[in-house]
This record gives structure tokens, C-alpha cells and sequence, in this order.
């Protein structure tokens, strides 16, 4: 790989994205110690660090992030445009990078992706699933989907899903054996299968409110994990009772598998967003992901909801 600052500037974002040399040479088709080479020749061409390197990880230092957060987008458009330079007369080509929570992947992403790629099959769509708070720009990519109160005021926000519900629920077989609980503070005589923050590493306190009131509950039981799809099984199975995203939860409440709790005092989010920054200038194909998820969006048409509680549940 012949060295030039943009070959060399190429190198870098890719590591500084990935994280990893060897997943980056792996994007790139080129050998690992080549690209470590090429972005140790741009580091001494600029006289900075960019990277520290371990042996087992790869991390950006302040000036590697502001090359990163201000090359990133630029080359990518660049890249982009080569792309589109070569495209049919309104073909859309190009590619979209985001970052998304899990419980977004089965209300918005799996239905939205087929039909994308089926309406502009050139368009590359790469999805990192990451319940942890994600600085989009940082790690350059062209937008996330958040719950809105996690969202920076100078993104762009595009509603994909209405306001929905966090609820406490519990099996049959747990609610028969412990009984039902009736306020928020009976939850600490409970079993309850905790939440564990990606972000913090701390355990989740419960968030449950009625009108102007809310709490904040302290939950303890057998059982922490930072997985949505385990939480729910495992309450399934009647070790506990659960904090969840009530449209993940359709199946299990129709068959009676599990059943809400406290609803009186269940807490409404304001919606799902796909977010952006303000200030980027937006691809073809970002554009083409946008308007298709406004068109889903338009034709859930879910019912109106109701008022979004004072303080909601803050996304974890």
C-alpha cells in the first residue's frame, strides 16, 4: 500500500473505527502490519499520536478523535461520490451506518431493511447493535436510533415509533407463589431480575410513575444481565419479575406467559428517533434510509398515546 496522506488518513479512520487493526486490514484487504506501518507514517507526518495501542486493544487519543470526528464524514462523502459517479441516472448507491439499541432491531429494523435494499439494491447498510449511550460522530457513524430524552438538542430527530410503555411483569407461576405486588415499594419484597447498565456498569433503578409522582426503585434478586431477550426468558420461567419494553413483550402477553403489573404506575417513553447530526451533510443513500423509515412510520399509525409522564424512564 503505497503511502499517501489520504491512503494513509483512509488507514486510520478504518482502525479508529473498528477499534482493531486486524478488523480494519480485513475491511481493507490488506495485511494488519501494513496498515499499522501506514498509520505510524501519518502520525509521523503530523508529529501527534493518533492511537494507543496494546496488545490487546486499540484506543484514540484526543487528536485522533478530532481527526476522526472531522476527516470521517468529508471521506466518506468522498467515497460515496466516487460511488454515485458510476451509478445509473437516479440509482441511489452509497452506503449507511448506524447504531441502534436492540429493542429497536425488531420494531424498526427488520422490517425497514428488506424493503431498502429492495427499492435500491446498491445501498450498504451496516447495523452495530449497542444498548450503550454511542457519541454517533465519534466513532463516525451517519446516525442512531434512540429513545429521544438520550439524544443530543443538536441532532436531527425523525420519529420512527410512538410513545410506548416500560411495564413490570411477572409469570403466572411467580405472581402465584409471591404474590402480586400493588405499590412501587413493594417491589423490594420481590425477586427481580435486575438490569445491568452497558453504559455504567451499574444496576438500573426501576422507574415507575403515577401523575406527578414517580420513584425510583432499588430492585435486588438472583439474576442481573444486560440482555433484554434473557431478562424476559428468565421471567418466563418464573425466577422473577421483569422491567421491559412492552411492545417486545406482544407475544408473551397474548399467550398469558407473563402478565403486567403495577400498570397503574407504568411510565410512557416518548418514542424511538432516528437521529443525525444538524450540521452533516446528508448522503444519498442516508437520505433514502430516511424517507423510507418516515414512510414505515407513517403507515404503523399507531394510536395516539397517552401524555408522556413528566420524568420518563431514561434510556440505559
Amino acid at each position: 500500500m503505497a503511502f499517501t496522506p489520504l491512503n494513509a488518513l483512509n488507514a486510520f479512520l478504518a482502525v479508529a473505527r473498528r477499534r482493531s487493526f486486524t478488523a480494519a486490514a480485513s475491511e481493507l484487504g490488506v495485511s494488519a502490519s501494513a496498515l499499522s506501518q501506514s498509520v505510524r507514517q501519518l502520525e509521523e507526518r503530523l508529529g501527534i499520536p493518533l492511537l494507543t495501542r496494546t496488545s490487546r486493544s486499540v484506543a484514540l487519543t484526543d487528536a485522533g478523535r478530532r481527526l476522526l470526528e472531522n476527516a470521517g464524514p468529508a471521506v466518506d462523502q468522498a467515497l460515496d461520490a466516487l460511488k454515485t459517479a458510476s451509478a445509473m441516472p437516479g440509482e441511489v448507491t452509497g452506503s449507511v451506518r448506524l447504531s441502534v439499541p436492540s429493542v429497536a432491531v425488531p420494531l424498526i429494523i427488520r422490517p425497514l431493511l428488506p424493503r431498502l435494499l429492495e427499492r435500491h439494491p446498491k445501498v450498504e447498510v451496516e447495523v452495530n447493535v449497542d444498548n450503550r449511550l454511542v457519541d454517533i460522530v465519534a466513532e463516525g457513524l451517519d446516525a442512531g436510533i434512540r429513545f429521544s430524552e438520550s439524544i443530543e438538542r443538536d441532532m436531527v430527530q425523525v420519529r420512527l415509533y410512538g410513545a410506548c410503555r416500560f411495564v413490570v411483569v411477572g409469570s403466572p407461576a411467580y405472581l402465584a407463589r409471591r404474590g402480586i405486588p400493588e405499590t412501587p415499594k413493594d417491589l423490594l419484597a420481590h425477586d427481580c431480575i435486575g438490569i445491568r447498565s452497558t453504559t455504567t456498569g451499574a444496576q438500573y433503578q426501576w422507574e415507575l410513575d403515577r401523575g406527578k409522582q414517580s420513584w425510583r426503585i432499588p430492585v435486588r434478586g438472583p439474576i442481573a444481565s444486560n440482555d433484554g431477550t434473557l431478562i424476559r426468558e428468565m421471567a418466563e420461567a418464573g425466577l422473577g419479575l421483569a422491567y421491559l419494553f412492552e411492545p417486545q413483550l406482544e407475544n408473551e402477553l397474548r399467550r398469558g406467559s407473563l402478565r403486567v403489573v403495577l400498570e397503574p404506575y407504568a411510565g410512557l417513553v416518548p418514542g424511538l428517533f432516528l437521529y443525525f447530526p444538524s450540521r452533516a451533510q446528508v448522503s444519498p443513500a442516508m437520505r433514502a434510509f430516511v424517507n423510507l423509515a418516515r414512510e414505515v412510520a407513517a403507515e404503523r399509525q399507531p394510536e395516539a398515546p397517552a401524555p408522556v409522564t413528566s420524568r420518563p424512564p431514561k434510556k440505559r
